[in-house]
């Protein structure tokens, strides 16, 4: 899947960015079926607003309980001071999570890709296990920052192993908050740990470290069918979108299943719903 000079370039800035790799139809299904889903949610019958700013305080039982179904969450500005959305349902939905690719025949379909595991594969992981999907919408005019972090800080194992596999729906410009990343970042320290125990959480500070800023992180535009995979230990944050177009984007947190996941993860798995890989 990979050239020796993508491998050279993953192993030295700890991402690699993959044009084409998902055809127009198979995004024009994904897209259509996101659309449904969230036609389908009723707000008046549930809740939920996503948020990395304030993890802890925002972190209720709504989010907690889509570790292993599928829920969606709105926007923090979608709603006015009156409490009413301020624009159509479908302009107002932050992201769909968590367990679509297990779950949802279409998502299954567009995750069940045997060139995804031969990929994780070539990036290291032995046996890729999928735990966590989101379909991310970044509305246009409202779609929220999402602050500098790690994907490992939410995926701890032992070694680290979680890769994060993003795919770009529609085109990912500075305009309509593309992601960015600190190129080599992934070989500093995890700063921040997610623990959940029960329905407590707490987000454990690990590091001093600081966070990049634009001085020595980097935009990662790419046209829709791109595909950005990175390592858990690679800073990365998205700018809010003040554009008139939105930003769609479906990403995959996968880890080795040779490696330790640590039972203080938020989503854990069990013979019921165990977590598989990409085939």
């Amino acid at each position: 899947m990979l050239t020796e000079s993508q491998k050279q370039q993953y192993q030295r800035d700890g991402f690699i960015v993959i044009p084409g790799f998902k055809s127009p139809e198979a995004i024009a299904a994904l897209r259509a079926r996101a659309a449904e889903i969230v036609n389908d949610f009723d707000p008046a019958a549930q809740s939920g607003i996503f948020s990395t700013i304030e993890q802890e305080k925002t972190t209720d039982d709504y989010f907690l309980g889509s570790d292993n179904t599928v829920r969606c969450f709105f926007e923090e500005e979608a709603f006015g001071a009156d409490g009413q959305l301020k624009q159509a349902k479908s302009l107002s939905i932050n992201k769909i999570g968590h367990a679509m690719h297990d779950l949802d025949p279409a998502f299954r379909a567009f995750t069940a890709d045997a060139r995804l595991e031969e990929l994780a594969r070539e990036l290291g992981l032995s046996d890729p296990k999928v735990w966590q999907s989101m379909y991310i919408f970044k509305q246009p005019g409202i779609g929220g920052e999402v602050r500098w972090h790690q994907d490992a800080t939410y995926f701890d194992t032992d070694p680290v192993s979680v890769t994060t596999f993003w795919f770009a729906l529609e085109d990912a410009t500075l305009d309509n908050g593309c992601m960015w990343a600190e190129p080599g970042g992934h070989r500093g320290p995890m700063r921040e740990r997610f623990l959940r125990n029960g329905d407590d959480v707490r987000m454990e500070k690990l590091s001093d470290m600081a966070w990049p800023d634009n001085s020595t992180a980097v935009p990662l535009e790419c046209k829709a069918g791109s595909l950005v995979c990175f390592h858990g230990l690679l800073p990365h944050y998205s700018a809010p979108n003040r554009s008139a177009v939105s930003r769609h984007a479906y990403t995959l947190h996968v880890t080795d299943g040779a490696t330790s996941y640590s039972p203080q993860n938020w989503i854990q798995r069990d013979d019921k719903l165990p977590a598989r890989g990409f085939l």
